[in-house]
C-alpha cells in the first residue's frame, strides 16, 4: 500500500474471539449501508476460517431480506458441491431471509465464459461493494487471484470489470478446479476491506507481501498495493 499506516492489525487469541469481533464488524457496515439507502451488498471469503465468522454474524439482528451477499470467488462447480464456497455461504444465510447469489453459470462454455457471466450479474448489483471480506492463502492468494495465465487480468484489468474466469497454475490440490473471482479493483473498490486469516504462517506471507508492495510475488500483496482505503486484517492464531 502506499501508506503501511493505512493496515492495522488487529490480533485475537483466538479464532472465536476473532469471529465475534469481526462478526460485530460486518454487522456494523451493513447496518450503517441500510440506514443510508435500504439495502447492503457484501461479498464473503469461502474456506473454513470464516465459518465460525458467519455462525456469529447470522445472529445479529439485522433485516436480512435488505442484504446481498455473494461469494469473493467460487469454483466452477455446481450448486451443493462440497467445493461451492456459495453453497456454504447459503447455509447460513438464506435460512435468515438474505438474498445469497451464486456467481457460477452451469451453462457456460468455459472457465471464461464463466468469468463473463459472473462479471455481467455483478453489474446488475449497487456497487461498489459495502464489504468485502477476505480470506489469504499460504501462498499468498486471496480470492481465486492466483498465478496462472489470468493474473496479470485479475490484477491489472479494466477496472470496470468486476469478476472474471480464472485458471490457477499450478492447480490446487485441496480443489483442482478453475475458478471465477472479483477481480483486484472489485475488491479494493469495496467501502469496506477486511481480511480475516488464522495462523503465524499466513501473517508472515501477509507481512511480506504488504512490504514487498507493487513488486510482490504474492498475489495478496498486488491487491493491497496502492489500495486506496484503510484495510483491518482480522488474525489469531
Amino acid at each position: 500500500m502506499s501508506d503501511e499506516h493505512e493496515i492495522e492489525w488487529w490480533d485475537y487469541d483466538d479464532a472465536e474471539e476473532m469471529a465475534a469481533a469481526v462478526a460485530g464488524d460486518i454487522a456494523f457496515v451493513i447496518e450503517s449501508a441500510i440506514d443510508a439507502r435500504g439495502a447492503a451488498v457484501i461479498a464473503l471469503s469461502g474456506g473454513k476460517t470464516p465459518i465460525p465468522i458467519y455462525a456469529k454474524l447470522a445472529e445479529a439482528k439485522i433485516d436480512w431480506k435488505r442484504v446481498t451477499i455473494i461469494p469473493t470467488d467460487d469454483r466452477i462447480v455446481p450448486l451443493g458441491d462440497p467445493l461451492s464456497n456459495v453453497t456454504m455461504i447459503a447455509k447460513t444465510f438464506l435460512p435468515k431471509g438474505a438474498r445469497v447469489m451464486p456467481i457460477v453459470s452451469d451453462k457456460a462454455a468455459d472457465y471464461k465464459a464463466a468469468g463473463r457471466s459472473a462479471d455481467a450479474l455483478m453489474q446488475d448489483l449497487h456497487w461498489p461493494l459495502d464489504l468485502c471480506l477476505l480470506g489469504v492463502g499460504a501462498d499468498g492468494h486471496t480470492a481465486s487471484i492466483f498465478p496462472g495465465p489470468d493474473f496479470d487480468e485479475a490484477i491489472a484489468g479494466p477496472k470496470e470489470r468486476r469478476g472474471l474466469g480464472v485458471m490457477p497454475n499450478p492447480l490446487p490440490k485441496d480443489a483442482p478446479v478453475p475458478r471465477v473471482t472479483l477481480s483486484r479493483a472489485a475488491i479494493v473498490s469495496a467501502k469496506a476491506l477486511l481480511i480475516a486469516v488464522t495462523g503465524a504462517e499466513k501473517r508472515k506471507v501477509i507481512e511480506a507481501a504488504i512490504k514487498q508492495g507493487p513488486s510482490s510475488n504474492y498475489p495478496i500483496g498486488r491487491v493491497l498495493a496502492d489500495a486506496e482505503l484503510p484495510v483491518d486484517i482480522h488474525w489469531s492464531e
